[in-house]
């Protein structure tokens, strides 16, 4: 049973070896926080957290398409059932950010919830990743959210740029 665990941990990085999956997604987070953080400073609805969130997604629902693309669908004679990944990704992708834009709102002139609804979209992903079986990427870009979540809205209150209601 460990050695199926083990091998269900380490064993899903068929298109992108780990160490890339990582260095992709720690990058797409640095990134969206340069871009973020601009907007930070500039009072923007969309700051910092946002943009990181949105970044990582973004990644990780091109990695998790990578290795989906690789995953076996089924025997390929004329009667088989044809499964398009890709489009699974673009359903969850389309739903997700259904909902996470019904969760975005103005009020009294103030655009409330936009890390909110990018945390959701970015659970989507996460989603994504572990109903391909790449539960790996997906617990590493869980623990990236967790960082920019908790991590950067800490900073955000030491430096007064938190917005209470995101």
């Amino acid at each position: 049973m460990l050695d199926t665990l083990a091998g269900e941990l380490t064993g899903t990085f068929t298109a992108v070896p780990l160490v890339v999956s990582l260095t992709r997604l720690i990058a797409a987070v640095t990134l969206g926080a340069l871009i973020g953080f601009e907007r930070e400073r500039k009072e923007k609805p969309a700051g910092l957290r946002t943009h990181m969130l949105v970044s990582l997604a973004a990644c990780l629902f091109v990695l998790t398409g990578l290795e989906i693309a690789r995953l076996e669908f089924g025997d390929a004679g004329e009667d088989a059932v044809r499964v398009d990944p890709l489009r699974l990704i673009e359903a969850v992708t389309a739903g997700v950010a259904f909902l996470a834009a019904g969760l975005i709102f103005t009020q009294k002139g103030e655009v409330r919830n936009v890390t909110t609804g990018a945390s959701l979209w970015l659970a989507g992903a996460i989603g994504l990743a572990c109903g391909a079986g790449h539960v790996p990427l997906a617990a590493m870009s869980a623990v990236l959210v967790v960082c920019v979540l908790f991590l950067i809205g800490q900073m955000e209150r030491r430096t007064g740029t938190h917005r209470a209601d995101d």
